[in-house]
């Protein structure tokens, strides 16, 4: 009886003396918790106070914006200064940037100089309102409309001023507690295109049967290579510039410089056939030859005629050409669409083909995904391929008047579908990062553990290089190599952190984690 007792007595005390350990061990687990559990009841004692809610939102860090175009998130008031300096005219019946020689300033003069507008408050007014969706009125002009009319109107602003666009896109970013960039761009000004014109000309006949891999051989023998080379010396110069502007590497470095800002090739698909396969192949070559472009996208509003009418075509021109190039990362946008914009065949497919044919590994937008055939199963092999879609909220209300329940954000996350929150053209939708997860807190209600998740997918679905932090992208696990360095206020390991030096991604989400963790804190 009395071993009884003493096995009994040391067995207590070894489970006793073992607690102190465990409880160690956890501390890290439970104080991430805590804090999260924390933040996440302060959201919700604020979420009916729109003023407190956006304070809250505004410093919480938010990732990546894996969707914007360049020149659509530069606000207005840029583009009159950088019109000023290019000595550009502004007409003033269509507010349109034109190269002439300019009228004098009065107001009843046709095509005045944009300098005129700081002396004008009439015409400063009316530009900002004409190159954005400030005061756009529905019973005027559709916000369809109105939102892509207006890159044509502030255009030529953007001339010898692309790196003063990326100090202005990085410095938001920062501003907003973003880490990372993906900007889409046209960077090539058109030499594609010619060189499409130029080398395949527009009386080709594209067949069933074309021999896309022929005309890629055509094209590099052509002079592909020297536009690539001419890509590249661009961007440096664009770079150098935004480093310029922002005081990179010294004392008084603004924010912007800690923004990691990588690139998509811009293809414009509205364009004619053998330009669109031209500059889809420089998208290509320029993921494979220059590090800082990480993937292509195809852009121009989705409804109109060509990228309707070719939208087949261009998925077998990606498909056919991603053989060549099987590392390239490709982002589509698909279904900026609604009922009644396209006829009810137009919304039946091009998710689906975006996916299985032209490999896309993210949707942009995806809004009218519910009007897809099938689309319960789409929604079902999305979230088996792990295929992530880009929500863009502020621009899906503005351009197709989706909004609230109506938006498919929630069916998304309730299938499983990887989701992110994206800007899209935050300068002509006059918005930002926190506003974005401020509609998808007010007009959706998500929780602060969703917006979290889609902070971290951001980073996840990134085309950043490197191996992830998390060893399973769904349930976002840390990798093994990390997994005991829990919480943000520790010291990683030796370990975990070579693994994180040598790998892009694991540092810019590490870098997230600690964000959060201090962030958390605070509540």
């Amino acid at each position: 009886m009395r071993s009884v007792r003493f096995r009994a007595l040391v067995g207590l005390w070894t489970v006793l003396s073992l607690v102190p350990i465990v409880m160690f061990l956890l501390a890290p687990v439970c104080r991430a918790q805590g804090s999260e559990e924390k933040a996440a009841k302060y959201m919700e004692s604020v979420r009916h106070q729109p003023g407190l809610l956006l304070a809250f939102l505004q410093q919480m860090p938010k990732g990546g914006d894996l969707h914007v175009h360049l020149s659509g998130a530069i606000y207005a008031e840029s583009f009159i200064d950088w019109a000023s300096e290019n000595a550009l005219c502004v007409d003033r019946s269509t507010s349109k940037l034109i190269h002439a020689a300019c009228d004098s300033c009065e107001s009843y003069k046709v095509k005045p100089s944009v300098r005129c507008a700081y002396k004008d408050p009439i015409l400063y007014d009316q530009l900002i309102d004409a190159w954005s969706m400030r005061n756009w009125h529905e019973a005027e002009e559709s916000g369809h409309d109105h939102f892509f009319g207006t890159f044509d109107k502030f255009g030529p602003a953007m001339q010898n001023h692309v790196g003063d666009a990326f100090a202005e896109v990085a410095s938001r970013a920062a501003a907003d507690h973003l880490q990372y960039v993906e900007v889409m761009h046209t960077v090539d000004g058109g030499q594609a295109a010619i060189l499409g014109t130029k080398t395949i000309g527009p009386d080709f006949q594209w067949e069933a049967n074309t021999d896309f891999g022929k005309l890629r051989e055509t094209l590099l023998a052509g002079g592909m290579a020297d536009v690539v080379a001419s890509v590249r010396s661009t961007l440096d110069a664009d770079e150098a510039r935004q480093k310029e502007v922002l005081h990179c590497g010294t004392a008084q470095a603004a924010p912007g410089c800690a923004v990691t800002l990588r690139y998509l090739y811009q293809v414009l698909r509205g364009l004619p056939r053998e330009q669109v396969f031209t500059q889809i192949l420089l998208g290509f070559e320029l993921t494979k030859a220059d590090p800082r472009f990480v993937g292509f996208n195809l852009v121009m509003p989705e409804d109109t005629y060509v990228p309707m009418h070719d939208f087949d075509l261009h998925m077998r021109m990606i498909e056919a050409l991603h053989k060549f190039y099987p590392v390239t990362h490709v982002s589509l946008h698909a279904d900026e669409l609604w009922m009644g914009l396209v006829p009810p065949e137009g919304l039946r497919f091009h998710i689906r083909e975006s996916i299985e044919r032209g490999g896309a590994e993210r949707i942009g937008h995806g809004t009218a995904v519910m009007s897809e055939d099938d689309p319960i199963g789409l929604l079902k092999e999305m979230a088996k391929k792990n295929v992530l879609v880009e929500i863009c909220l502020t621009s899906n209300d503005l351009i197709l008047g989706v909004s609230g329940e109506r938006h498919p954000l929630t069916t998304y996350i309730k299938y499983g579908v990887p989701v992110a929150l994206a800007t899209d053209d935050l300068g002509v939708s006059r918005s930002d990062m926190t506003h974005e997860y401020l509609r998808a807190v007010e007009d959706i209600g998500l929780s602060y553990g969703e917006l979290k998740r889609m902070a971290r997918e951001s980073l996840e679905h990134s085309f950043i290089p490197g191996e992830s932090l998390w060893s399973d992208g769904r349930e976002l696990r840390r990798t093994a190599v990390c997994a005991a360095d829990r919480s943000a206020r520790d010291r990683e390991s030796e370990k975990c952190e070579k693994f994180i030096r040598e790998n892009e991604r694991a540092r810019l989400q590490w870098e997230l984690e600690k964000a959060f963790g201090e962030f958390e804190r605070m509540y």
